[in-house]
Parts: C-alpha cells; sequence; structure tokens
C-alpha cells in the first residue's frame, strides 16, 4: 500500500499513501484503499490511546467517498472525537495534493486489556 505515517498520538495521526498501485481497473484510488489507510490511522490512534497493557480492536467503520484521486498522494489526517475508557472514536479526513477532500472516515475501537 505504501503508507508513510507521518504524526501519530492518541488524539491526531498523519499519513499519506501513493495512489500509484493502489487504483482500482478504472484508474483511480480504490475505495477500500481509501479505508485501509484511515483504518491504519483510526487503529494505531486508539492503540496509543487504549495504553500500555490494552488493545484497541475496530468495531465500526463508516465510509463516505466524495471524490477520486488519479494520481499523487492521498493524505489521512485522523482526528480523535471521543477517547474514553472503552470506546474510541476517531475521524479520518483523506485529502489529495490540492487538499480536496476525498473521503470521511469514521471508525471505533473498543479498548480493553490485552491477552
Amino acid at each position: 500500500m505504501g503508507i508513510e505515517i507521518l504524526e501519530i498520538s492518541a488524539e491526531r495521526a498523519v499519513g499519506r499513501m501513493p495512489v500509484e498501485g493502489n487504483t482500482q481497473p478504472f484508474g483511480i484510488l480504490h475505495g477500500g484503499a481509501h479505508v485501509v489507510l484511515a483504518e491504519s490511522l483510526g487503529s494505531m490512534a486508539a492503540t496509543l490511546a487504549a495504553g500500555p497493557g490494552r488493545m484497541a480492536m475496530g468495531i465500526e467503520l463508516n465510509a463516505s467517498h466524495s471524490r477520486a484521486a488519479t494520481s499523487g498522494w492521498v493524505t489521512g489526517t485522523c482526528t480523535a472525537i471521543h477517547i474514553g475508557r472503552t470506546l474510541a472514536t476517531h475521524e479520518v479526513v483523506l485529502t489529495d495534493d490540492a487538499g480536496r477532500r476525498l473521503s470521511t472516515v469514521r471508525i471505533t475501537n473498543i479498548l480493553r486489556d490485552a491477552r
């Protein structure tokens, strides 16, 4: 997927991914690739929110695609909506090189003790 993590914390995570190599047959970034980047950022942020000896597991994800990308890089910016003792919800906004919104993704992770 070629994902690069640029910033990571429980409250905010930023990463990017190239369009090239992640397209569907029509030459646009595959919708699943949008979700892979978003879920990666949201899950990593939630794992940091969970803390030592705990883990995050995704329980819900919603993605709305609003624009296609055919070249360049897609950047995901993940922002915490809620971080509690047992749940963490993040919103991930994916943009193209011109800063145009491509997708909006919301991910909720359950936070629990690691086994």
